[in-house]
């Protein structure tokens, strides 16, 4: 596809592509016309073909204006799980020209508080199981509450269907691909957490970028367990899937069975989600006992992978193209994607920039990297988010010379695969030494009886920080420490063993599957 390099956000030199739908209501209505009576979206409760989902996404985008008021540029917020009314919403604001924001269903009232009044919202519509949150957080802050007749229910007193009743006649809207079409809150664990605001460009960049890299088409069939309101669920699975014109099922909560029984029921043939994911389905027996080669894709990603954990892909699915995948919801899903075809040698590898991204690697003192050497990874490109809602400090200090600063630390090779070594945050530092908490992970994860483990910097007296690691395991205590140092010492650096083990039963992770280092630090003890 061609190329040319523009002039966007006050950003130079940036790369799209010259053939691009301009917006995110074009591309339902283009998959509409192709796929009409094809099932778009398949969950637990309901399944809606292309025509339905462009037309009942339309009804409610007419109702949000006429009975709601809501005008382009409004926020609407949803506090919805993997229903069918999640993409409904999303399509009914991108014709409005509305800006959705998706609500994490898993945060507490005060962090939902936060991110309602911050962007302002105009209306709210939530599922009735997390309505009660309302209440508590009228108590916080009734400021951040739209008047009651702007909080519409899924279920329960349902007003939901309110939005489905009237077939009042859409006002077109003009939508341009520079206006924003979602605000995606990030999890905020060093602080309140930042409004990533997704424009219609950015999101269809990245939709491109998937279908180019994956080659993905109208024969894709993709489940999706990780949250919708994230931007895996939202953009690599959903968005993406009905751009090529596939199917997208989805499961409110995953649970291993039932996501096994679903793949094979309805021989789902390309799968996205977290390393852990993939983990807990290889343990279970109905895994083990079937046949899984209808599937053609596999991609990983918010996760470092292991040797062990490709290789046990790599037999599960062994007519699948792998594909490992590094991003961001500042870069709008994929800033980096493993092609279809690579060496063995590079399986833990992110892969190569999209068609699309300039990516430099930049080292404490402002210097490019020379190649495998380590620095911040800075990105840039029409997928890099515009800004941040409301807040002039993270666009100052987040944003230099047109690209996005990532906080990740990482290396390039010679033949132009990524490779990510640490967020920099959680780089330890053991007397001058720089230690990369995934490297050390990668070598505790290669003994056989070690499920998971995650490693952190904690307080040492003489060398400022020593390496401690969490360790998931169903058969090793504390007894097997020695055997645990001994294996590493055959792998790493003295100064890079850990020195401290902790055994538990899971590693905390946010809904998306990232590993909350922040919460292990929280419990680290000496």
């Amino acid at each position: 596809m061609a190329i040319q390099t523009i002039e966007l956000f006050g950003r130079k030199d940036i790369k799209v592509f010259n053939e691009r739908p301009k917006n995110i209501g074009d591309i339902l209505s283009n998959s509409a016309k192709n796929y009409k009576e094809k099932n778009a979206i398949v969950t637990e409760e309901r399944t809606l073909t292309y025509s339905e989902l462009d037309s009942y996404s339309s009804i409610i985008a007419s109702n949000l204006q006429k009975k709601c008021g809501v005008k382009k540029g409004d926020r609407v917020a949803i506090i919805i799980g993997n229903r069918y009314h999640f993409p409904l919403f999303v399509f009914a604001c991108a014709k409005l020209g509305a800006i959705l924001v998706p609500v994490n269903v898993k945060l507490a009232a005060e962090e939902i508080a936060f991110i309602l009044g911050h962007s302002d919202v105009k209306v709210i519509i939530s599922e009735e199981k997390f309505i009660y949150k309302m209440d508590e957080i009228k108590e916080i802050d009734s400021n951040v509450i739209p008047h009651k007749d702007l909080i519409l229910v899924i279920d329960g007193e349902d007003t939901f269907t309110q939005l489905m009743e009237d077939k009042y006649e859409l006002e077109k809207v003009k939508v341009d691909e520079l206006d924003s079409v979602f605000i995606l809150y990030t999890s905020g664990t060093t602080g309140k957490p930042k409004g990533a605001v997704l424009t219609h460009i950015n999101v269809i960049h990245s939709l491109i970028n998937y279908k180019t890299t994956f080659k993905t088409d109208s024969t894709m069939k993709t489940l999706i367990a990780v949250p919708m309101f994230h931007v895996t669920g939202l953009v690599a699975q959903l968005l993406h899937i009905l751009f090529v014109g596939g199917t997208a099922h989805s499961m409110e909560r995953y649970q291993n069975d039932k996501y096994i029984e679903t793949i094979l029921k309805y021989r789902i043939n390309f799968l996205f989600n977290v390393p852990t994911i993939f983990i807990m389905m290889s343990t279970q027996e109905k895994f083990q006992n079937n046949s899984f080669d209808f599937v053609t894709k596999v991609a990983f990603g918010g996760a470092p992978i292991y040797q062990q954990t490709f290789s046990m892909l790599r037999k599960a699915f062994p007519n699948a193209e792998m594909h490992n995948a590094y991003g961001a919801t500042e870069t709008t899903s994929p800033a980096t994607l493993m092609p279809l075809t690579y060496s063995e040698e590079k399986v833990t590898s992110v892969g190569l920039s999209v068609p699309v991204a300039d990516i430099k690697i930049i080292n404490t003192k402002g210097d490019e990297c020379k190649l495998h050497e380590v620095g911040e990874l800075y990105i840039k490109g029409p997928m890099v988010i515009k800004e941040y809602w409301k807040n002039i400090e993270a666009n100052k200090s987040n944003f230099l010379d047109g690209y996005w600063l990532s906080g990740d630390l990482g290396c390039v090779d010679e033949d132009g695969f990524f490779y990510i070594r640490d967020r920099k945050k959680h780089m330890i530092n053991r007397g001058g030494e720089k230690i990369f908490s995934i490297e050390v992970e990668d070598v505790l994860k290669k003994y056989e009886l070690i499920n998971e483990a995650a490693v952190i910097g904690i307080p040492d007296p003489l060398y400022g920080e020593k390496v401690k690691a969490f360790i998931v395991s169903d058969q090793l205590t504390e007894e097997d420490i020695p055997k645990i140092k001994n294996h590493c010492k055959k792998n790493l650096a003295k100064f890079k063993i850990p020195e401290v083990y902790a055994f538990i039963d899971e590693l905390p992770r946010n809904a998306s599957g990232k590993i909350l280092k922040q919460s292990l630090k929280e419990k680290r003890g000496n």
